[in-house]
C-alpha cells in the first residue's frame, strides 16, 4: 500500500475530512492494513466492533441475516468507512461485509482514533460540532416520521371505530 494513496482515500472519508494532511499521514501510518481475498469476510454481523475500517481498493457488499433470510444492504467501493460509530463507542457490527473483489482496507482502532482526538482537540471540536448537527438533523427527521406514524395510528383508530359502529 502507498502511504500517499492511503492519505488521499482517508481524506475522502467525510468523518476524516476535518483532519489536516499531517493528521491523516499519522492516522494512515499508525493504522493497520488488511487484505481480504474475493469472497472473504471483512467482518461478521454481530461481531464486536473495535473501530472503523476504510476500504481502499475493491468492492464490499454488506448483508444481514443468514441462509434464505440473507438480505443485501448495499455494495461499496474505495473511500467507504465501515463502523463510523465504532470509532467512538463500543458496539457490534450490524451487518456482514463480504469482499466482492480482492480488497485492501485500513483498520482504525478506536484507541488510535481516541488518541488522535486527544492530541488534536481542535479537530475533536470540529467533529463534535459535525456530529451534533447530524444528530439534530436526524432527530428532526425522526420527529417528522413520528408525527406521520401518529397520523396513521389516528386513521387506524378511526377505521376501527367506524367498523365497530357498522357492526352495531
Amino acid at each position: 500500500m502507498s502511504l500517499a494513496r492511503d492519505i488521499e482515500i482517508l481524506r475522502r472519508v467525510p468523518l476524516l475530512s476535518q483532519f489536516t494532511e499531517d493528521q491523516l499521514r499519522l492516522l494512515a501510518f499508525s493504522a493497520e492494513t488488511m487484505q481480504v481475498s474475493e469472497g472473504g469476510i471483512v467482518f461478521n454481523e454481530g461481531e464486536r466492533a473495535d473501530g472503523g475500517i476504510v476500504l481502499t481498493i475493491g468492492k464490499v457488499q454488506l448483508e444481514t441475516g443468514v441462509g434464505r433470510d440473507t438480505r443485501p444492504r448495499g455494495t461499496y467501493g474505495p473511500g467507504t468507512l465501515f463502523g463510523e460509530n465504532a470509532l467512538m463507542t463500543e458496539g457490534k457490527r450490524p451487518a456482514r461485509a463480504t469482499a466482492l473483489e480482492n480488497c485492501e482496507l485500513i483498520r482504525v482502532r478506536r484507541a488510535l482514533f481516541s488518541r488522535m482526538l486527544q492530541e488534536f482537540p481542535e479537530t475533536a471540536r470540529k467533529l463534535y460540532v459535525d456530529k451534533a448537527i447530524a444528530f439534530t438533523s436526524a432527530a428532526a427527521a425522526l420527529a417528522h416520521v413520528g408525527r406521520k406514524l401518529d397520523d396513521v395510528d389516528a386513521l387506524n383508530e378511526r377505521h376501527k371505530q367506524e367498523v365497530a359502529a357498522k357492526r352495531r
